[in-house]
């Protein structure tokens, strides 16, 4: 069991990272300051409740909890909507939720962004506990305070910032996803390496998708993640300035899943794309060497990631980059590498040069 504090005055927190310990979270005083006494609504989607309800119940009931409830959205991203926010308002306002209770958002990266986003502005904000049943939520969605739901024309461009009480992540949950979307978690493993932890990266590098299939190496890996994450938070909770690095890979990422079609690919498959070519454009931008930017695409090929997206338009990513909610002045501000653990945020690319790299490297047309 590993604990990682994140360190932001009277919103703090601690996130916990272990195996099989979603039905005894009592044992630890941690999640007992949080839990004990509250009354709880659980947020979940119809999927990942059957398979991990039972235990979130246990967890907070063994924590000291009452639990109110349940309330259920549809699982994928397709529902990462309003409509879905106000499928949790209708069930907290059924379920009597007052100020002082907690919702409890147990699932992927889509169930925390859409309870957290509900939670911040049910009553102008109640707190919430993320239970992260995925990889890809429990070292990146979970952590750091993003909630939000997506628009037609962008990821994420209705949200909030709402820092969790707690964070709860016990990989035994991962036992029941597909390999799939084990598999999509790592390239937020491979990021956090890329941003601040060049071990991190070479763990990756070494172990390849194998790493998964180690508990204890598994462990390690999610917890240095959240570190490096945690890291960057404190430094900029709003993303005001440095923590805009974290975007590592999304710029591109959330604008190839807007022009493929929420769904087609999972989100860490996109940051693998999106990944990569952030390293293929800080080469072609004489910052970051040939023989980095290769290794950084070999490892994302060993993974299994598909670099290369068929019957998507070039010309659909270049239209959804501008509508890009970090922007400025319409044009994307990139995140680049000058080394591995070296990022930075806030660079400009020639709109020839992004046209020229997806049309030459990944996309075709």
């Amino acid at each position: 069991m590993r604990w990682i504090r994140v360190n932001l005055g009277e919103r703090s927190y601690s996130v916990g990272v272990g195996s099989g310990w979603l039905p005894l979270l009592g044992r630890d005083p941690r999640a007992r300051e949080v839990l004990e006494g509250r009354r709880v609504v659980v947020a979940s989607d119809r999927t990942v409740w059957r398979l991990w309800g039972e235990a979130l119940v246990a967890g907070l009931e063994h924590a000291g909890a009452r639990v109110l409830g349940q309330s259920l959205m549809e699982p994928g991203e397709a529902h990462k909507t309003l409509e879905s926010a106000r499928r949790f308002w209708d069930a907290w306002v059924d379920a009597g939720v007052e100020r002082g209770d907690c919702v409890a958002a147990l699932g992927g990266g889509v169930v925390g962004d859409v309870a957290g986003f509900a939670a911040a502005t049910f009553m102008r904000g109640i707190d919430f506990v993320q239970v992260p049943t995925t990889l890809l939520a429990a070292v990146d969605s979970s952590v750091g305070g993003k909630t939000g739901i997506d628009h037609p024309r962008g990821k994420n461009l209705i949200g909030a910032f709402h820092q969790p009480r707690l964070v709860a992540a016990d990989l035994e949950t991962l036992s029941t996803l597909p390999e799939r979307e084990v598999l999509s978690g790592l390239a937020e493993v491979v990021k956090a390496g890329l941003l601040g932890d060049p071990d991190l990266f070479r763990l990756v590098e070494e172990r390849g998708a194998r790493l998964v299939e180690d508990p204890e190496a598994l462990e390690e890996a999610v917890a240095r993640a959240v570190g490096v994450k945690a890291r960057v938070v404190e430094a900029d909770e709003r993303e005001s300035g440095r923590r805009a690095v974290l975007n590592l890979g999304h710029t591109l990422g959330h604008a190839l899943e807007a022009a493929a079609g929420f769904g087609r690919l999972t989100h860490g498959e996109a940051v693998a794309v999106g990944l990569a070519f952030a390293a293929r454009l800080s080469e072609r931008l004489g910052l970051l060497g040939a023989r980095d930017a290769g290794r950084i695409e070999a490892v994302l090929r060993a993974l299994g990631y598909p670099l290369r997206i068929p019957d998507v338009d070039a010309e659909k990513i270049l239209v959804a980059l501008r509508h890009d909610k970090k922007n400025r002045a319409g044009e994307p501000a990139w995140v680049v590498l000058r080394g591995i653990g070296r990022a930075e945020w806030g660079h400009r690319a020639p709109r020839e040069t992004v046209a020229a790299l997806l049309e030459e490297l990944w996309v075709d047309t």
